[in-house]
């Protein structure tokens, strides 16, 4: 793997030294997990939600091109102007020309996932823009000057002490207040001016309705709608994998995406737009960055099924106990560890290894979406590409050795079990053995599994 890439095991290795904050943000993370269960265990017909969304989703992946051309027509019909951008350099364009031409200096946005994707922020802070994201977690880790490290819960891995300090810092409130309720409202008195004053207003989509030519966010805190209401002129930014075909098919999506997120039974506000409000502009940039690139592949195409809802994230036992600035990339998590080494898998060769391969993403996944054999996949391909760090493909090639001769193989049991395991701790657990850094081995077994096949069913 290059130096330059993003080296996941030592990110994690940072993130666990914090024990006590280690454990926090994995129990944090399964309790939204758990509350996930409750709400699809709710539904009888939970099951039949994901496969028709699947099958949706599929169907326009089959269909792309003429449903992207039906939405552009749709909405121009509407009133609003769509764009499309190649990649993330003409995005960030398409928009600072849009903010440019309407003279706009200061932004507000709500939370998109794209824009993270595209580094729009920065983009339009080197052109001299003020640009506040709206999003109560987006906005707490941009005032750290740090990602979001989830998609759903973007502060996920602060505490409500570290956010009372920093508020007291940058927004004057009271010294060692952490109560949330207080917080709360001292951010929203705060961004209530930060809407009054905007000049634009930036928007992610969660689903484009290629029949109506509409666009659906989906918030818990009305932010999307304060500020696409307040100034005259709203960017909307998505990926051309957000659409839908009709209308009838946006209740199935509404009905996984916040029970899947946070165990909801609907986001608390789903706003539709369907064109500009009389006298202002609504302008739909469809970006691609490398997602047709995706919908080529055959092995990756159906990781574009993806609604963002995190779930694969919040089960992962890898994220959990990792964080997810530990994955360098918009989008982390398992789904994250299929997207970003689409997009350059040198840079993100390390990522598909950041997975136990339990199946567990796979099996929460409100569309479907295989992910545990995508980045079982992902391995393989990373391997035939050169991309495999020297140390793993040492270790591999002798377990090979070990594994296809019977003799070896039993030669190495015997000596792991008499000898290794039986070795002093200080010995067995020392810098040259990364694996036990925070694993312990097991007690050696008195018997082996073939002396127990044996004795029970002969040789």
């Amino acid at each position: 793997m290059s130096h330059s890439g993003v080296d996941h095991p030592r990110l994690a290795a940072e993130f666990v030294k914090n024990d006590s904050r280690a454990h926090w943000h994995d129990q944090a993370l399964w309790f939204v997990r758990a509350k996930r269960d409750k709400a699809a265990q709710s539904l009888p017909e939970w099951e039949t939600l994901r496969e028709r969304a699947s099958q949706i989703k599929r169907n326009v992946s089959a269909n792309l091109a003429d449903y992207l051309e039906e939405f552009e027509a749709n909405a121009t019909k509407m009133g609003a102007t769509v764009h499309w951008a190649r990649d993330a350099a003409e995005h960030n364009q398409i928009v600072l020309g849009l903010l440019e031409r309407h003279n706009a200096k200061r932004v507000v946005k709500s939370k998109s996932m794209l824009t993270e994707e595209c580094h729009l922020n920065p983009f339009l802070e080197r052109h001299g823009l003020n640009v506040v994201d709206t999003d109560l977690g987006e906005w707490i880790v941009q005032l750290r000057n740090e990602p979001p490290s989830h998609i759903v819960l973007p502060a996920i891995h602060i505490k409500k002490e570290e956010v009372g300090e920093l508020f007291h810092r940058k927004i004057g409130t009271d010294s060692g207040a952490s109560d949330p309720t207080y917080l709360a409202r001292a951010a929203r008195k705060r961004l209530r001016e930060e809407f009054l004053a905007a000049d634009a207003g930036i928007t992610g989509v969660n689903f484009a309705i290629a029949e109506t030519g509409g666009i659906v966010v989906c918030t818990n805190e009305g932010n999307a709608d304060l500020g696409t209401s307040l100034p005259k002129l709203h960017i909307a930014c998505m990926g051309i994998e957000k659409l839908i075909p009709r209308a009838d098919d946006l209740s199935v999506f509404l009905r996984l995406l916040a029970r899947s997120a946070t165990g909801q039974p609907i986001t608390t506000y789903s706003s539709h737009f369907h064109g500009p409000r009389e006298g202002c502009e609504m302008h739909i940039v469809l970006v691609d960055n490398g997602r047709s690139n995706i919908l080529g592949s055959d092995e990756f195409r159906r990781s574009l099924n993806c609604i963002r809802c995190g779930a694969c994230m919040n089960t992962c036992p890898v994220f959990r106990r990792s964080g997810g600035h530990s994955y360098k990339t918009a989008v982390p998590g398992p789904i994250g560890s299929i997207l970003a080494p689409s997009r350059d898998a040198q840079q993100y060769a390390s990522l598909p290894f950041a997975c136990s391969l339990c199946g567990s993403c796979s099996d929460v996944c409100p569309v479907k979406i295989d992910l545990h054999h995508q980045l079982l996949t992902w391995r393989r391909e990373i391997t035939v590409r050169g991309h495999l760090p020297w140390t793993k493909r040492v270790s591999m090639k002798m377990a090979r050795i070990v594994l296809v001769r019977p003799a070896i193989y039993r030669m190495a049991g015997f000596l792991l079990r008499k000898v290794v395991l039986r070795m002093p701790r200080a010995l067995l657990y020392n810098p040259w053995n990364a694996w036990g850094k925070s694993r312990d081995l097991p007690p050696p077994p008195k018997q082996t599994f073939r002396q127990i096949y044996q004795q029970r069913h002969g040789k």
